[in-house]
């Protein structure tokens, strides 16, 4: 009888732990996009630590008129590693600890969860540890915010069929966008916000119409002549240009398994007084022999333009390039 009792508390102590163990894996992250929790002692954060953390983690976004940063950083103290903190979908704990160390934890708390853990035993060599992994943590926390954006934006998206046809890609775009202007090889797109709007373009030119000497001159061209031909203001002579007050910023990248520029700059409208942020993705295509061009931009004064552009941007990498069918 005893034996019988015991197995059957044995047995009920396992249940239990393993349904906490499934309710703690099913819990869903939260928080807002580019938002991180930063678990970490007051003089920490107002020391040294804390600044070079708010350096790297909340630099200014590249490409945007007005100053915001890269993320928007939330203290809480170091005891506070539970509730409603542990939730979050992106956790750096820092703490003065004899070991020195850094890790990373996926889904540690809730689903999906990254958790970075940087410790040691003196000021200098949490400085050294995040010197060394900020890129590195950069790269990891907004490859994650892209794919949590990309979530959302799936639930209901634009029939993909449209887009396949014209430029044989596939590409995620919410159907919160409405068909602006369709040409034969030009797509507009546009959603309505709180403060103004956010566009999609997409289009294709020839392959060599970017100059490897000078990228960035082609691109401001090639979106000036765009600008040109379909979007203007209220009046005919004034189209969409790229500010020439400053030259976007260029970077190489890998977009859709093939080689890629990615600008970043503002756009005007000439003869008039709207601008905002744009985005430019120009995509080798050796598939179709083409430049394939996808560009967001935004049109939002009275309000932070960050993530209205990251929503772009999370929309743009979700491009694929259809193969041709039988291809010899």
């Amino acid at each position: 009888m005893n034996k019988t009792l015991f197995l059957g508390v044995l047995l009920s102590i396992i249940f239990f732990s393993c349904e906490k163990k499934q309710e703690q894996l099913s819990r869903a992250s939260v928080g807002k996009i580019n938002t991180v929790s930063v678990i970490i002692n007051d003089a920490l954060w107002n020391g040294e630590v804390g600044d070079s953390l708010r350096n790297k983690l909340a630099a200014p976004v590249l490409g945007l008129p007005q100053e915001e940063p890269l993320f928007t950083l939330n203290q809480y103290a170091d005891k506070l590693v539970e509730g409603f903190v542990t939730d979050s979908r992106t956790l750096i704990v820092i703490k003065k600890d004899k070991k020195t160390s850094f890790e990373i934890s996926k889904d540690k708390y809730a689903s999906p969860q990254t958790v970075f853990h940087l410790s040691g035993a003196t000021t200098d060599t949490l400085l050294y540890l995040l010197e060394r992994h900020t890129p590195d943590m950069i790269q990891i926390i907004k490859k994650g915010e892209i794919e949590a954006n990309q979530k959302i934006n799936r639930e209901t998206i634009l029939n993909p069929k449209i887009f396949e046809n014209k430029f044989q890609i596939e590409l995620e775009v919410p159907s919160t966008f409405e068909y602006v202007l369709q040409k034969p090889r030009f797509i507009w797109l546009k959603k309505e916000i709180v403060s103004g709007s956010m566009s999609l373009l997409l289009y294709h030119i020839p392959l060599n119409a970017i100059a490897a000497q000078n990228p960035i001159g082609s691109i401001v061209k090639m979106r000036d002549s765009i600008g040109k031909l379909y979007i203007k203001g209220r009046e005919g002579q004034m189209p969409m240009v790229t500010e020439n007050g400053y030259a976007p910023y260029l970077s190489k990248i890998q977009l859709a398994h093939c080689l890629a520029y990615e600008s970043k700059g503002t756009w005007e409208l000439k003869n008039d007084f709207m601008s905002g942020p744009f985005i430019n993705y120009v995509i080798f295509d050796k598939e179709y022999n083409r430049l394939m061009v996808l560009e967001g931009f935004c049109y939002s004064p009275a309000d932070d333009k960050r993530d209205v552009m990251f929503e772009l941007e999370s929309i743009i990498k979700t491009v694929k390039i259809t193969k041709r069918k039988n291809k010899n």
